[in-house]
């Protein structure tokens, strides 16, 4: 593709002479189509010969001698799957005139070029670089007004939108409506309809667990109820610390504080088990294990 690194790398390694600024513009024209993957098969005096385009090889490359023998110029390239084309470049006044046609083409592109607009002062023949200024805008009218109306092919295609999948179409839904949305304080109403209950946050403790994940609290915080038991704890001295001093009241022999539950020891679980078992005999077995009626031994190893 043509822009002005790869022009200006095309005319760095041709390393022209020029005669003159127009020179110039007429070698950027020729740049422009060997930068778009063109091929030079005749230029000069070939060129302007009446049956350029037919006579003309299809394979093959020239060199660029007598690019500028005459006051005018002509090229023609070659592409491999593309029509041959003819470029000629009249000179009036301090014009360049740029004409393309395609082998078999009727209507020619056109384009008038100012030379003085993108010719640089320099004295330097061989800093390529400084004898040119606003390259771009000269390769991008080249592009759309010769190079494109002479091969289409050259045109960037459009890049046509990906079509989402059913799926991909609720997974933005999804994120839009949870994502740009702040953080609800209560249940969340799925696009579906579908009620999602809140995920429990803070409050809740040992003594007083909260419900799991997807399920409705039914309880408030009632303060910590951690099982860690400390000075500061108002279970222990009522009134001390950052709890409320009335929450448990002051301890009672032989009551439980309230929520205190007893994990019972051992695999039995009715009431007559919870209570303290007699002294053992001779021979029973430990009191954390089942009890077996005396005679029928244990299956404790």
């Amino acid at each position: 593709m043509a822009n002005p690194d790869t022009v200006t790398l095309v005319i760095r390694s041709s390393r022209p002479q020029f005669r003159n600024d127009r020179d110039k513009i007429a070698f950027v024209v020729h740049a422009s189509f060997i930068a778009s993957g063109y091929k030079l098969v005749a230029t000069g005096r070939p060129a302007f010969a009446e049956d350029a385009l037919s006579s003309s090889p299809s394979q093959g490359e020239v060199g660029i001698e007598g690019w500028n023998e005459f006051e005018e110029y002509a090229f023609v390239y070659a592409k491999k799957g593309a029509k041959k084309i003819l470029v000629k470049c009249l000179v009036i006044d301090d014009k360049l005139l740029v004409d393309a046609i395609a082998e078999g083409g009727k209507e020619p592109a056109h384009l008038e070029i100012e030379v003085g607009k993108y010719v640089a002062e320099s004295r330097e023949e061989g800093d390529y670089d400084a004898q040119f200024k606003d390259l771009g805008k000269l390769v991008s009218d080249l592009q759309n007004q010769i190079l494109y109306k002479v091969d289409e092919g050259l045109k960037p295609k459009p890049v046509a939108p990906r079509a989402q999948s059913s799926s991909e179409r609720n997974e933005g839904r999804e994120s839009e409506y949870y994502v740009r949305r702040p953080a609800p304080l209560g249940p969340q109403i799925h696009p579906s309809g579908v009620v999602v209950p809140p995920i429990p946050g803070p409050g809740y403790s040992d003594l007083i667990p909260g419900p799991g994940a997807g399920v409705y609290p039914v309880r408030g915080g009632f303060g910590d109820g951690s099982m860690l038991v400390g000075p500061n704890d108002p279970r222990m001295f009522p009134g001390v610390g950052d709890h409320q001093p009335d929450f448990m009241g002051l301890p009672q022999p032989g009551v439980p504080p309230p929520g205190a539950r007893y994990d019972p020891i051992g695999p039995g679980f009715e009431p007559g088990r919870l209570g303290r078992q007699p002294p053992r005999r001779p021979g029973d077995i430990h009191p954390d294990l089942e009890h077996f009626p005396r005679g029928f031994g244990s299956d404790y190893i």
